[in-house]
């Protein structure tokens, strides 16, 4: 009998599905502290300083050597925020002064520079690139220009299919936007969040609701081609009718894109470390409620014609020759490659995951000496990149088993046989020759219902 991690979590879904989603004020079941969020398989927690030098040979090895076709991406993380969200964890600063961002900016540019010189990236361009954070806004106009002006010197990105760029809608004016546009970005992110003043203050967001209208504005008017919005379901504070004005006001500003988030509580966040010390749970909505609102904002985006098209986004159907893709994550989701650049940061190529050191003085200090950054790594073999990219694609609420017949020479549907069948027997999954489909219920607790797909090694590791 396996005992299947998500079983609890997945009887939670029917019961909250069958009930008519908005008249959910209250859930008996309350959010918990962790990670349940999933971006990459075998889980972090397996990845050891041991596996280093695997992602050196990855990185040694020529790019001829592999199959060239495989898409290479470039994320650069900014880790600098004016003031910590209280659900954040992620690897940020906020108390860093112009000088340390220079010293940072330099290391991200020695870091990009000796990426370029590896075997591996020889004659390959970027198809997407990524600034995350943190907060990439957080940069004045002279730092990003600096920046970009020293990475140029090894990389461009010319050719890339995406450029897409985060901001907090309370960190930039006109002319920073303008910069943002003419370093090649095509797709700017805004955390938004919430539209409610409270909620955002409760949270620790650093912006109010003018602030976000303003930014809206001005992006439109820079002229960017994909203006997409965050927002987080359930955050502390919210309500039902919160919310609904939240998703109605994001409506009305139209982006071409919406994704949505569900709260957690990571034990490294503000909220995590207030409910280990207190001892009592912090008053969020719980996971019923939220996979309720998250469906009430798919619903009402979808009436306006928007497309869900994963586990968290929705976006506009193609218009006046343009489409609101995530290039960023179809690639990554389908096994591309990526040079991961920051502190913290997350890396694939060649099949093997590394990730650079996640101190400040760690990073920093190795780059000064010259060297590479990585502290951990994991080596995945052909059948953790099959569950790798499955268990990924399947968050786009879609399968097509003939994918991976052509990429894998593998039988998803032999291979994956028992949690499939048990995601259909629940409700969460149809099937139809090659194509295999969450249901709508299935798609809201997606996170949940991956590890069914885990080796059996891996299904009672924690994620992070």
């Amino acid at each position: 009998m396996v005992d299947w991690r998500a079983e609890r979590l997945s009887v939670r879904c029917v019961a909250v599905m069958s009930e008519t989603p908005m008249e959910l004020e209250l859930d008996a079941e309350s959010t918990e502290l962790g990670n349940y969020f999933i971006a990459n398989y075998p889980p972090f927690s397996v990845w050891s300083p041991e596996h280093n030098a695997a992602a050196i040979k990855a990185l040694d090895t020529p790019s001829n050597g592999r199959d060239d076709a495989v898409p290479l991406g470039l994320y650069l993380h900014i880790p600098f925020c004016r003031q910590r969200c209280k659900f954040c964890y992620f690897r940020v600063y906020t108390d860093k002064n112009a000088s340390d961002v220079d010293v940072y900016l330099d290391a991200l540019a020695k870091e990009t520079e000796l990426y370029a010189q590896r075997a591996a990236m020889q004659g390959r361009e970027f198809e997407f690139v990524y600034f995350g954070g943190g907060t990439p806004s957080f940069l004045s106009s002279e730092q990003l220009l600096r920046l970009i002006e020293r990475i140029s010197k090894h990389w461009q990105w010319d050719a890339a299919r995406e450029v897409t760029f985060e901001c907090e809608p309370g960190t930039f004016r006109k002319s920073k936007l303008e910069t943002v546009k003419a370093i090649g970005t095509t797709r700017l992110s805004l955390g938004v969040e919430h539209f409610d003043d409270d909620v955002l203050t409760l949270n620790g967001r650093g912006h109010k609701s003018p602030e976000v209208f303003r930014a809206y504005d001005i992006a439109r008017e820079v002229g960017f081609d994909h203006v997409n919005i965050d927002l987080i379901a359930g955050m502390l504070g919210d309500t039902e009718a919160k919310w609904k004005e939240t998703v109605a006001t994001a409506l009305r500003l139209a982006p071409d894109s919406l994704t949505i988030y569900q709260l957690e509580l990571p034990h490294n966040t503000v909220f995590g470390q207030e409910a280990k010390a207190s001892g009592q749970p912090i008053e969020v909505a719980g996971p019923g409620v939220k996979r309720a609102w998250v469906d009430y904002a798919f619903g009402e985006f979808e009436r306006e014609g928007y497309t869900v098209s994963s586990a968290y986004t929705v976006a506009k159907p193609a218009a006046n020759g343009r489409k609101a893709d995530f290039i960023y994550r179809d690639s990554l989701w389908r096994g591309a490659d990526m040079v991961g650049t920051g502190v913290a940061s997350f890396s694939e190529v060649g099949g093997t995951h590394f990730q650079n050191e996640d101190s400040w003085e760690a990073y920093v200090s190795r780059l000064q000496k010259g060297e590479l950054p990585i502290a951990r790594a994991f080596p995945a073999d052909d059948h953790q990149r099959l569950i790798r990219e499955f268990i990924l694609q399947l968050k786009l609420g879609r399968i097509d088993a003939g994918y991976f017949r052509n990429k894998f020479n593998v039988e998803v549907g032999e291979t994956f046989a028992e949690p499939l069948e048990s995601l259909v027997s629940d409700g969460f999954a149809e099937i139809e020759g090659d194509e295999i489909r969450l249901t709508r219920a299935g798609l809201l607790c997606a996170d949940g219902l991956l590890p069914r797909f885990f080796e059996p090694q891996f299904r009672s590791i924690r994620y992070s």
